[in-house]
């Protein structure tokens, strides 16, 4: 047999794993067949889970009135009349610095300040100097805004030397008026980098600020054109209808929660153990009282257990909007066998392989927006953010399963056969009702 050439090598790997997948796909003949859970009303087989979205009205949340009727304000902040120069110091996951910098727009406004693109920390963690400009599109971004809050690329030549005031709200407790608090400092020192409150109710401002946040938030920040293609490739090459399922179970996750699991294996103990840090676990007791709350991620093979109460069916195609490092997958895949993460798109998604943690965060985003259904295990700022854009959208079979009730009966005792039925009712309620979905303030009831 002639020596392959290294190029030649990728190629065949590059086919072997594309007949792999479609041999996932097409191995069995329910995934090409209908898959009920995607019903959006019951059929004659009442047991098959089918009412689960029966009762989800298409225009039961809507962006408010209250800013989504108004447009551009031509009262804005404009650099010849500006209180001073905001830079927003963005921490933490791409969804926590899209929400602070969102509440930045709120806070420039409030003051009569201009804003600077924000600076997004580098992550450590993920190895990750992704800033503004590498995740979202700055040219639309700043003609979004246009007339809602002045921004600028950078400070003007006159100031462009000076080193902005660190000003940090981020843990502030009680009730905070940053008019009162900030303006002050905004004033005497021109230039402020500022981590926003994560905690402080923004219903108090004024309307006109309010609007320009979730204006900014939900209309204004669209990904750059690369992003926009790596997830348009995943998406047409995956298999239609698929759920797209947030499962949060990654060490950085288990290690926060301080929570004891005894089950798994020791390469996933031993993940944990390398991002613990001074998160020990908790006492016995406390933790039993913690998960009980609901305060424990949920694992793979729990998660798996509650898609299956759900009747959602084994054949369902699953894209896996989850880090890198997910602990236990094979647990849900053991169920769900038709499990995509972004490692099966490595070998012929271009630019895939070499994305960092907000990149790929930004791909998970874009990719769940487009789901057929969207599934949370562990609601985060991306739930947030992911259920709000679907709502915009027009997308409104958004679920977020409940670990609290699961815990509970867990504790209990309940056996297997109850407790399914238990998550069943317990879910069928909350699509009904609304409980437990991450719904920002810019979103109202119809």
């Amino acid at each position: 047999m002639p020596e392959l050439k290294p190029y030649a090598w990728a190629t065949l790997a590059s086919m072997c794993l594309a007949v792999t997948m479609l041999w996932r796909v097409y191995q069995n003949p329910a995934l090409i067949g209908h898959n009920h859970f995607f019903d959006p009303s019951p059929g004659p087989d009442t047991s098959s889970g089918l009412d689960l979205w029966r009762n989800v009205s298409p225009a039961r949340w809507k962006p408010c009135s209250w800013w989504s009727n108004y447009t551009a304000d031509p009262t804005a902040a404009t650099t010849e009349k500006t209180n001073g120069y905001i830079i927003i110091a963005c921490s933490g996951g791409l969804n926590q610095m899209r929400r602070d910098f969102c509440k930045g727009v709120e806070i420039a406004r409030l003051l009569n300040a201009t804003l600077l693109l924000p600076r997004f920390e580098a992550s450590p963690y993920w190895n990750d100097t992704s800033g503004f400009p590498d995740i979202f599109d700055v040219e639309f971004f700043l003609e979004s805004v246009h007339g809602w809050v002045d921004v600028l690329r950078e400070l003007p030549a006159a100031l462009s030397s000076r080193e902005p005031v660190a000003v940090t709200c981020h843990k502030v407790s009680g009730r905070f008026d940053y008019v009162e608090s900030l303006l002050p400092q905004l004033l005497e020192h021109e230039v402020i980098l500022l981590q926003p409150s994560a905690t402080q109710r923004m219903d108090r401002d004024p309307d006109f600020a309010r609007r320009a946040r979730c204006h900014a938030c939900y209309r204004s920040l669209r990904l750059v054109g690369r992003l926009q293609e790596i997830a348009e490739a995943i998406l047409r090459r995956l298999p239609r209808p698929f759920v797209a399922l947030h499962l949060r179970f990654e060490p950085d996750m288990v290690a926060y929660s301080r929570c004891r699991y005894n089950n798994l294996s020791n390469a996933s103990m031993a993940s944990i153990e390398r991002v613990r840090g001074s998160r020990q676990v908790l006492g016995e007791e406390v933790e039993k009282l913690w998960r009980r709350k609901g305060k424990c991620p949920l694992t793979a093979q729990e998660t798996a257990f509650i898609l299956t109460a759900l009747n959602v069916p084994a054949s369902t195609t699953i894209y896996l909007a989850a880090g890198s490092e997910l602990l236990e997958a094979p647990k849900l895949t053991a169920t769900y066998s038709h499990v995509f993460q972004k490692s099966d798109f490595f070998s012929y998604v271009g630019h895939l392989e070499g994305l960092k943690g907000s990149s790929r965060a930004a791909v998970d985003w874009m990719v769940s927006l487009h789901a057929d259904v969207y599934i949370a295990t562990f609601v985060g700022n991306m739930d947030k953010m992911v259920v709000a854009d679907r709502m915009l959208a027009g997308q409104h079979r958004n679920l977020v399963l409940d670990r609290h009730a699961f815990a509970e009966a867990k504790w209990q005792g309940m056996q297997e056969t109850e407790l399914s039925k238990l998550m069943l009712t317990k879910h069928r309620q909350h699509v009904t009702s609304g409980f437990g979905l991450p719904v920002p303030d810019c979103f109202c009831k119809a």
